[in-house]
């Protein structure tokens, strides 16, 4: 249990990247209101920006500009963070266009629960 807990210490960010997705998966499997869903979404794809920067980095590293002088440093990778740079945005314009929707639902049903608006649907459709 000791060893558990120290590897557990030492990556603390995957520690703390996994406990944001189960967090933000929990959220999103017990709310039905959108905007909390919607919430939980964006702490489940902070987690995984966490979970791939973190993976870049190599502990004593430095930041990836050569420097002459000093030429056997070793250098953390640069491509998960620039990779995670591109989900940032795609991430961000998902989620302003989910907001736009739920925004659009909330004007034709008077309401954010998807429960509600499910149950809304189904009168509709049998009538």
């Amino acid at each position: 249990m000791k060893i558990l807990l120290e590897k557990l210490i030492v990556n603390y960010p995957y520690t703390i990247a996994v406990f944001l997705f189960a967090i933000g998966a929990l959220i999103v499997i017990t709310k039905s209101n959108l905007f909390k869903k919607l919430i939980g979404i964006n702490i489940m794809e902070s987690a995984i920006f966490l979970m791939f920067i973190s993976s870049g980095n190599i502990r004593g590293a430095v930041e990836p500009v050569l420097n002459s002088a000093h030429s056997d440093l070793a250098y953390i990778n640069p491509l998960p963070s620039a990779l995670m740079l591109t989900g940032i945005v795609v991430s961000v314009s998902v989620t302003a266009f989910a907001l736009a929707l739920i925004i659009r639902l909330y004007k034709s049903y008077g309401t954010v629960d998807a429960l509600k608006i499910a149950e809304m649907r189904n009168e509709v459709t049998k009538e």
